[in-house]
């Protein structure tokens, strides 16, 4: 549960609660795209959890976890998300989830009513292929703000003194995560989005993903510094990424591609 690639959906958060007699609660869900439940540090010490984690701000729908609301999931779970977790319904009774929170944006995820998490959807532009611009995929990425650094302390002082391994999520360090190239955080994102354009992009457009991820690397090494200033020593562990090199069958890409095309910026961080 230390990050969000070892995270429990909350269904199973709630069933591992009540397999181990700990007390009945809605289970707060820390991410909304997988759904993914917070593990309180009673169900941590009966699971014999031994890590804790650090996780950025903001969700990956670009929203504060803060406010805790109840919400009823279409499986019927009673669960706690953020008061700007906003939803609509559509015609076909799926749900629609909105960037920040802001239901006037077109909605960036989707969760069909048989679903037990969110997919993204995709809002790229039509794409003028001699236009394309780098900087348009990084819009994104930029230098931390101070507030963000406040915060990061602020959750190192809290957890750095716990009997447990810190495992830290600062953002940012993620080259080509499919998860976030679609951009479920941004209102109107410009550059490549579609999952399928991107895909096709590092085979044809191997160029254009080079000048991302040098500008991304060079304002993310930059960011760690900054954030080594606030923190120090007092993380263990800090997850890099959840980029997909894998499918359910082979390898993503050849070893070549994966050399020359991500590599170099992975070496770097």
């Amino acid at each position: 549960g230390s990050t969000v690639v070892t995270g429990i959906h909350v269904s199973c958060v709630a069933a591992l609660r009540d397999y181990y007699h700990l007390e009945k609660r809605p289970v707060k869900v820390h991410d909304p795209y997988q759904m993914l439940g917070w593990i309180d540090e009673d169900l941590m010490k009966a699971l014999g959890v031994d890590v804790i984690g650090v996780f950025p701000r903001n969700t990956i729908f670009g929203f504060l976890n803060e406010n805790w609301k109840e919400f009823r999931m279409p499986w019927g779970q009673e669960v706690l998300v953020s008061e700007h977790f906003k939803t609509t319904t559509d015609a076909n009774g799926d749900l629609l989830v909105y960037p920040e929170g802001d239901t006037s944006a077109p909605p960036s995820g989707r969760m069909p009513t048989s679903g037990f998490f969110v997919d993204t959807i995709i809002r790229q532009e039509p794409i003028d292929e001699d236009k394309l611009d780098p900087r348009d995929n990084l819009e994104e990425f930029t230098p931390i703000s101070q507030q963000d650094l406040d915060y990061f302390k602020t959750q190192v002082d809290q957890v750095a003194g716990k009997d447990y391994g810190v495992v830290a999520n600062f953002g940012g360090t993620a080259f080509g995560d499919i998860a976030l190239v679609p951009a479920p955080f941004l209102k109107h994102p410009r550059g490549i989005r579609d999952i399928a354009e991107w895909y096709m992009s590092t085979a044809s457009r191997q160029d254009y993903l080079h000048a991302i991820f040098t500008r991304q690397c060079e304002i993310a090494v930059e960011n760690l510094k900054k954030i080594w200033g606030v923190v120090g020593n007092r993380i263990h562990v800090v997850f890099i990424c959840g980029t997909d090199f894998g499918t359910q069958t082979s390898q993503f890409c050849s070893t070549d591609t994966f050399a020359s095309l991500y590599a170099p910026y992975y070496r770097k961080i």
